[in-house]
């Protein structure tokens, strides 16, 4: 923390400028990728422009990168200046006439995406429909002065360059420059099994960034890299992870995808599973026995996190009676979002029934199976489209399955995603209807707290919540009720009403905790 500057791409990009004033500057990796185009800056609570511009660099290359900063570097090793890369897929460059331009789709410019929210939506929405590789079109952005041109995105790596991507002599630790890094062991005993995601959340920005289409790596190039781990000086027999931005994809979504690309208009999961999904767990199921196989190896996790809707779609339970059975740590990490039915349309998450069958399937498995496993849900508060009677029916289903998350996650608006799109607009980009966004940040606060109502330090803000809302009978005592009753004072004593059964139960508890001494003494 504080060596680094906030925004360093653009940063250290002018820097580089202003030193080197005829070299050429090319920037790329996440920040630069999702930050290609215009876009809403939640710490500047403004649009602001491509960092092309920002930065002032040369040429920007988005997504992973691998054959186009190889392409790139061939170009400038072959006498090409860098303007003169206009014609390499996954990159952004910037001009002053689109004459030699024919085929492309103009968005609205800078300034009229700044002007009106409705034309950035409208921009957001062409800009999500071109991200597939082979589907995608050229898009051209005006600033003032300036086009910004963004060519079709890079192919997805094909399995040998997947293999080949993931062979070289990675280090597999920190730079020598920390002392420490807390997570390293989770990662460093982690592998990369595939790369892109169909999953379709609102919120996720990774098929901005690496696509619809899933890459995967063979068997063998999973498994020789299982085999390096086992060698590294501090292993201790658990590979943490097999997988990837979702575990359990380890194939196209469809058949046609790697030949026609990722439909532009049809999600592959949602609102549910498209007709010409194929699920299949088979190879996936091939790679994790070959690496809990391997000698040294006592235990395969899967970490990153599955799909359940993606796996409860899947007719053979093979995998799932394996994952039950070898690959959970003792609790499961899954990731319904949300339980509101409105809530879940806007995060592109399915609804709440189908989660509930898998929870209860996945109890049926542990049964099965003889284990005494969990399910760990992730939840998002505050996200758009939820407002405080959402907030409070997934605190009444937390109270219902008796969970109190440890952590909660806030929505926090990142650039180019769905989410962030309704967030700063108050419009779903793909459907045009206009969404509730809670921005307040004690409303925030109150959603927030609503997720851990049991904590004390939330039960201000819980009561707060309930009042607003009008839902006061969940104060009391019955089984659905969130938090007791505010303390009255009559008479300088301060109780709680029904304070005569607290005594009452208090008298009991002394009694049993004496009879349970008691019992222990003899025992001994």
């Amino acid at each position: 923390m504080g060596k680094r500057p906030d925004r360093p791409t653009i940063v250290y990009t002018q820097i580089l400028k202003r030193l080197f004033p005829h070299k050429p500057v090319l920037i790329g990796g996440i920040e630069a990728s999702l930050r290609r185009l215009s876009h809403y800056d939640y710490w500047d609570d403004k649009v602001r422009r491509s960092i092309l511009i920002d930065s002032q660099a040369d040429l920007l290359m988005y997504g992973m990168g691998e054959n186009t900063i190889i392409e790139v570097a061939d170009a400038l090793n072959s006498g090409l200046r860098a303007e003169d890369l206009c014609y390499i897929r996954g990159t952004c460059w910037k001009t002053k006439a689109l004459e030699y331009l024919s085929d492309y789709v103009l968005l609205p410019s800078y300034e009229a995406v700044c002007a009106d929210k409705h034309t950035y939506a409208k921009s957001f929405h062409i800009q999500h429909e071109n991200i597939d590789a082979i589907a995608a079109s050229v898009l051209v952005e005006p600033y003032d002065g300036w086009y910004v041109v963004q060519n079709q995105p890079p192919l997805p790596l094909t399995q040998e360059e997947m293999d080949f991507t993931y062979s070289l002599p990675y280090e597999r630790t920190y730079h020598p420059r920390y002392t420490y890094i807390p997570a390293i062991e989770e990662v460093q005993f982690s592998i990369v099994s595939n790369r892109g995601c169909f999953g379709s959340c609102a919120f996720c920005a990774i098929t901005h960034h690496q696509g619809r289409v899933i890459s995967t790596r063979s068997r063998d190039s999973i498994v020789d890299e299982a085999k390096r781990i086992t060698e590294m000086p501090n292993f201790k027999g658990y590979i943490h992870d097999v997988g990837g931005p979702t575990a359990n994809f380890s194939r196209e979504a469809c058949d046609k995808q790697r030949e026609y690309g990722a439909c532009k208009n049809r999600e592959c999961l949602f609102p549910k599973g498209c007709a010409n999904l194929k699920v299949d767990h088979s190879r996936y199921l091939e790679i994790l026995r070959t690496v809990r196989a391997l000698p040294r190896v006592k235990k395969v996790f899967i970490r990153s996190g599955i799909r359940y809707d993606y796996l409860m779609y899947d007719k053979n339970d093979e995998f799932f009676d394996e994952l039950v059975q070898h690959h959970i740590s003792g609790q499961l990490k899954v990731a319904p979002e949300h339980i509101n039915a409105a809530v879940l349309d806007k995060m592109g998450k399915p609804r709440k029934e189908l989660y509930l069958k898998f929870v209860d399937k996945f109890k049926q498995k542990n049964e099965q199976f003889n284990r005494n496993q969990f399910i760990v849900p992730y939840l998002m508060s505050s996200h758009p489209g939820s407002d405080l009677q959402a907030a409070i029916e997934l605190a009444c289903y937390l109270k219902k399955i008796h969970y109190t998350p440890k952590q909660v996650q806030d929505f926090y608006p990142t650039p180019s995603t769905i989410s962030t799109c309704m967030y700063y607009t108050g419009i779903h980009p793909l459907t045009g209807e206009k969404v509730y966004v809670p921005k307040i940040p004690h409303e925030k606060a109150i959603q927030r707290a609503l997720m851990q109502y049991k904590n004390p330090a939330n039960r201000e803000l819980v009561l707060e919540g309930l009042k607003m809302t009008g839902r006061m009978d969940l104060v009391g005592y019955g089984p659905k009720c969130l938090i007791r009753p505010l303390r009255e004072n009559h008479g300088g004593q301060q109780h709680t009403q029904g304070s005569s059964r607290n005594a009452k139960n208090s008298r009991n508890s002394k009694n049993n905790k004496n009879r349970n001494r008691n019992h222990r003494k003899s025992c001994c």
